[in-house]
């Protein structure tokens, strides 16, 4: 089964990923921009998050057909749209073709933790961003669900819909 976990900065992704991955003894497959970014000192422009889209691309790739996936091409089409008012044809082609079994899209509902790779701090700007996902998600026609509350509460909430709906 391949999952993505997706949603604004700051809501819970990475420890999401790391649980689901080690309950559902799946390989994570990381964020790329993450390291990609970090090696920039922060400095990015669009040309960039299409380099990014083809390093998870290939994370995605050598992962095969069962994984969590720390993140998503959607994240990438909102990162260029919200931070740098452009979009790209490359990374919209990669959201049509490499469709996950599942995104899980996470709240904005957990305290922010700064981060010296993340923009958006304001409560607004989270919520508007959690808006976006859902329009996206939506938009693109892909398979999702919302998960809030604690990782452990998030964890449940997988868990059950993977029981329910991927027997």
């Amino acid at each position: 089964m391949k999952i993505a976990v997706t949603g604004p900065e700051s809501s819970g992704k990475s420890t999401l990923s790391l649980v689901l991955s080690e309950r559902l003894k799946s390989p994570l497959v990381p964020e790329f921009a993450r390291v990609y970014v970090h090696n920039l000192n922060g400095e990015y422009n669009a040309n960039d998050i299409d380099l990014i889209a083809k390093g998870q691309l290939n994370a995605i790739r050598e992962a095969g057909n069962d994984f969590i996936s720390d993140t998503d091409f959607v994240v990438l089409n909102i990162w260029l749209d919200f931070s740098l008012g452009t979009q790209s044809c490359y990374i919209d082609q990669l959201i049509n073709e490499h469709h996950f079994d599942l995104h899980v899209l996470c709240s904005p509902d957990i305290p922010w933790e700064d981060d010296p790779l993340r923009e958006h701090p304001n409560p607004a700007d989270r919520e508007r961003l959690f808006e976006l996902y859902e329009e996206r998600l939506n938009q693109f026609g892909k398979s999702y669900i919302v998960v809030s509350g604690s990782v452990e509460q998030r964890a449940v909430q997988v868990l059950r819909h993977l029981e329910t709906h991927f027997k």
